[in-house]
């Protein structure tokens, strides 16, 4: 072999390495984030994915999703979100809530985040503003903690004798105080006493229940919280074995025997996650898409179980049901 050859083929083997790894990143790939389970998020996924699609975005075609799950154990989002950013992903859609879309700002100043949140993300300080975000994080507010009032109202409307209100929080998640700030201040408006049930386990949500009749709670406000969702059946259980009247945020909860839910649509909410991050694998800039508010809100009530807790539905909230379930 002569030098001439010899160089050939020592390029050349520089050259392959480089052009598998183009090859290999030709392909995308979203890290997805979420302070929830699997199980339990699976519907949410495939209207992410949905989302995707109409951006022209297939997984297993022309994009690679990286899942990262905390399963409601909040301390573990700071080491996924570090590990999305290690492998270099595209882009981070950040589901679950405020923890999720924390972790990853603070994981990275550079990956694209899209997040879905239910408070205020300029309060949060996630964005400069929800028209120009300006940073590399923009997505979806679903005002969850905005509509703890409106929850409030909807819940006092099948338990009008209720003059002690409890609300159900986990003291780890991040947007207890803004949730428990405003139920206080539409509770104070209404002229009930709110209680204040802190739980970040099975065995406290058990406690909490079970102190429910010494508080003399006449109904109950599920807050919004992964924790929560990854144990919807033990909730709706527990609510109607202490016969208390719950409001809770997403449809599946009413749907699973719940009494009643009221929230933005998250069906709408991750199809746009799912789009605007669609969009900036197109090389659309996070900083240049406003952070989207929910146009759409559910309201579901489940008769069987206003039924079963001896409760009667009034027809103006039933007229102003989304779903009613029977």
């Amino acid at each position: 072999m002569n030098r001439r050859e010899l160089m050939l083929l020592l390029g050349g083997a520089t050259i392959a390495p480089r052009a598998l790894r183009a090859e290999q990143k030709a392909m995308p790939v979203i890290g997805y984030l979420s302070a929830g389970s699997p199980g339990v998020f699976a519907p949410d996924i495939g209207v992410f994915r949905r989302g995707l699609s109409e951006t022209g975005y297939v997984e297993g075609q022309n994009l690679a999703i990286e899942y990262r799950w905390a399963d409601g154990r909040y301390e573990r989002l700071p080491a996924l979100a570090a590990d999305l950013v290690d492998r270099k992903v595209d882009v981070i859609a950040t589901l679950g809530g405020m923890p999720s879309a924390l972790a990853a700002k603070s994981a990275t100043s550079t990956i694209p985040v899209v997040f879905n949140v239910g408070s205020d993300p300029v309060e949060l300080g996630l964005v400069a503003s929800l028209a120009r975000p300006g940073g590399n994080l923009t997505g979806v507010t679903g005002l969850a903690t905005e509509l703890m009032a409106k929850r409030l109202e909807l819940l006092l409307e099948l338990a009008p004798q209720a003059r002690v209100i409890a609300l159900l929080v986990n003291p780890n998640s991040p947007q207890t105080e803004p949730v428990i700030r405003d139920l206080q201040q539409a509770a104070d408006r209404k002229g009930v006493q709110l209680d204040i049930l802190k739980a970040a386990s099975e065995r406290e949500i058990d406690a909490a229940f079970a102190s429910l009749p010494e508080r003399r709670a006449g109904a109950l406000v599920i807050g919004s919280d992964a924790l929560f969702n990854n144990r919807l059946e033990e909730l709706v259980v527990l609510a109607a074995r202490h016969a208390v009247p719950a409001i809770y945020d997403r449809r599946e909860f009413a749907a699973g025997g719940g009494l009643i839910s009221y929230g933005s649509s998250l069906t709408a909410n991750y199809r746009q996650v799912g789009i605007y991050a669609g969009k900036i694998l197109k090389r659309a800039k996070a900083a240049d898409l406003p952070v989207q508010q929910p146009t759409t809100f559910e309201l579901v009530v489940n008769l069987n179980t206003a039924k079963a807790l001896g409760r009667t539905v009034p027809p103006s909230l039933l007229a102003r049901a989304d779903e009613v379930i029977e």
